[in-house]
């Protein structure tokens, strides 16, 4: 069959047509929602921007997005699927660029790292100052966050990697274990429990409880509880692992906590005392984590790497 006849009323569009200026124009308009929006981040004029995304529209022969003026900018189908693929493209554009100003031996470009917000000050300052004394000319930008943020910065495209827990991760990611701590008690040093050997969770199950509310550090705690029949007595209910710290040392309440910081007392100069809980509970595993259908770029596969070399 002559393959010139094929897809005539559907002609394959001429690669020269569209530039990757204008699919990074509509990634932006799609991204900020409003052709103001984009035209803010592009640091262009919302006519300049809507008059790109108009002659993409035109080259590719499809609607890609409904624009409104009071309600800003609604993908189309065809908008949602070129969307991702638009961010694979200049993403791979990106690299090639980054490998022509580097050379064998030496990485260069960005790399954002994500980070569960009580994990970032432990985990990060240990992988970064090997990092970057081996990767000099990488540029790392670091993100903290629960892990709804995370896991959705990483599909946004706004995370090329993160380290989270192994808890209500999405089967879309793909995810490499680090290590795995387990949960403890925290007390004021004058609590009463705070002298014993050791604690159990019918012990804990009665007195006041403040519960870090941070995804999934709130439902790991509150599961130890459930998995053997028991209910927590919260009296205080936390969005910072600082604060939670405070509150115990002022004897308000006690904590269930998995990160172990080397200072033993709070941002106020009290004491704190770490509590093993018996019989041990179960773990809460720290992983490495990015999209399944996403290759990581060289330079996330060198954070990966260093990861995996660290905590074997």
């Amino acid at each position: 069959m002559d393959e010139s006849v094929i897809g005539d009323e559907h002609p394959a569009p001429n690669w020269s047509d569209f530039s990757l200026r204008q699919l990074a124009h509509f990634v932006a308009v799609a991204d900020a929602g409003t052709l103001a929006g984009a035209a803010e981040r592009l640091f262009m004029s919302p006519s300049a921007v809507a008059a790109s995304l108009s002659e993409l529209e035109r080259l590719l022969g499809a609607d890609l997005c409904v624009r409104r003026r009071a309600q800003g900018v609604t993908l189309t189908p065809v908008g949602r699927v070129l969307l991702v693929e638009a961010k694979r493209l200049l993403a791979q554009a990106a690299e090639i660029s980054y490998l022509a100003r580097g050379n064998d031996q030496e990485l260069t470009g960005p790399l954002v790292v994500g980070c569960y917000v009580t994990l970032a000050p432990t985990v990060l300052p240990r992988l970064l100052e090997t990092f970057e004394t081996d990767h000099p000319r990488v540029t790392v930008d670091l993100v903290e966050g629960d892990q709804i943020r995370l896991q959705e910065g990483l599909f946004a495209g706004e995370l090329d990697i993160a380290i989270m827990y192994d808890l209500d991760l999405s089967e879309a990611l793909t995810s490499v274990p680090l290590y795995e701590p387990r949960a403890y008690a925290l007390f004021a040093a004058d609590h009463p429990l705070a002298s014993a050997d050791f604690v159990t969770l019918e012990q804990l199950s009665t007195e006041p409880l403040a519960l870090f509310n941070q995804a999934p550090s709130a439902r790991y705690a509150m599961s130890l509880f459930h998995d053997v029949g028991l209910k927590p007595n919260i009296r205080h209910r936390t969005q910072t692992y600082e604060l939670t710290r405070s509150l115990v040392a002022r004897n308000l309440a006690y904590a269930l906590l998995v990160q172990r910081p080397t200072n033993k007392s709070s941002y106020e100069g009290f004491s704190i005392v770490e509590k093993e809980i018996l019989p041990e509970v179960k773990g809460c595993p720290v992983v490495l984590a990015w999209p399944r259908d996403v290759p990581l770029s060289p330079r996330a596969k060198a954070l990966e790497r260093l990861a995996r070399a660290h905590y074997r």
